[in-house]
C-alpha cells in the first residue's frame, strides 16, 4: 500500500499570504481611458460633421485640488431664437472610464445657452465641450484644469 502525502499549509504561511493580498487589494488603481475613447464617445453622440472651434466659452479651475467635485461652467454664443439656437451640448473628458461627461438639451425657450455644474475628473486634463446648433452645425471649446487628488479611481 502506497500512501500518498498531503501538502501541509503552514499558519504562518497563510497569514503572510493572506496579508500580501490584502496590501495588493488595497492599492487604488488610476481608472482612465486613451484619447481615442473620447474621440469615439464624440463620434457617437454628434456623429462625423466637422468640428469648429469658438463659439462655446468654457470656465474651469486652472487648479482643482478634488477631482471629486470640479466646478465646471458653459456658456454658447447664440441668440436662442426660434431659428437659430443651441440644441445640445456635450462635456467629454480624454482621461476619465467613461469619456461622456453629461449631456444638455437646449430650446429656444431657454433664453440664453448657459449652463454649470461640477463633474468628476480622473487626473489632469484638458475637457472638451462640444455644442450643436439648431442648423446642424457644431462648436467646441476646450480648457485644462490640474487636479492633484483624482477622482476615477478603481478598488
Amino acid at each position: 500500500m502506497t500512501t500518498v502525502a498531503t501538502p501541509r499549509i503552514d499558519r504562518r504561511a497563510l497569514l503572510k499570504t493572506g496579508a500580501g493580498a490584502l496590501f495588493i487589494s488595497s492599492i487604488p488603481i488610476p481608472a482612465s481611458a486613451a484619447p481615442e475613447d473620447m474621440q469615439a464617445a464624440v463620434k457617437e453622440t454628434f456623429g462625423d460633421g466637422p468640428i469648429q472651434e469658438g463659439r462655446v466659452a468654457l470656465s474651469i479651475p486652472p487648479i482643482s485640488e478634488n477631482g471629486f467635485s470640479v466646478p465646471i461652467e458653459i456658456e454658447v454664443d447664440s441668440p436662442m431664437t426660434e431659428a437659430d439656437h443651441v440644441r445640445r451640448i456635450a462635456v467629454f473628458s480624454p482621461r476619465n472610464p467613461v469619456s461622456t461627461l453629461i449631456n444638455f438639451e437646449l430650446g429656444p425657450r431657454a433664453g440664453r445657452a448657459h449652463v454649470s455644474t461640477r463633474i468628476r475628473l480622473a487626473g489632469t486634463q484638458a475637457v472638451l465641450v462640444v455644442a450643436e446648433m439648431s442648423d446642424g452645425s457644431l462648436w467646441s471649446g476646450a480648457a485644462e484644469t490640474v487636479v492633484t487628488l483624482a477622482a476615477c479611481v478603481v478598488l
